[in-house]
């Protein structure tokens, strides 16, 4: 049987080809909701049900999908439609409409 040869494309090519930065970090709120609540990571991912690790990453600002988001959101205590106080909103902007 004989292999496929694919093209092998460098790393760096393929983001400028894009245009977008895939690992953009999106400032948010859980670290300091989580200290707040004086709440460990290891506790906020037992109680959202994720790893520590993925805790991790989303405090450090790389994105995640919406269902962690939900996860975490209702692992905190609060409503869903606290969204944004947590996350920002789809421009990665705190909404300060409260304010």
């Amino acid at each position: 049987m004989k292999r496929k040869h694919y093209r092998r494309v460098a790393v760096k090519e393929a983001k400028e080809s894009s245009g977008k930065k895939p690992y953009q970090r999106i400032p948010n709120r859980v670290k300091e909701i989580r200290e707040s609540l004086l709440m460990s990571k290891a506790e906020l991912a037992r109680k959202a049900g994720l790893s520590a690790l993925t805790i991790d990453r989303v405090e450090s600002g790389y994105n995640c999908r919406m269902d962690t988001k939900r996860k975490i959101i209702l692992a905190l205590g609060l409503r869903l439609s606290d969204k944004d106080k947590v996350f920002g909103d789809a421009t990665g902007e705190e909404d300060d409409r409260d304010s």
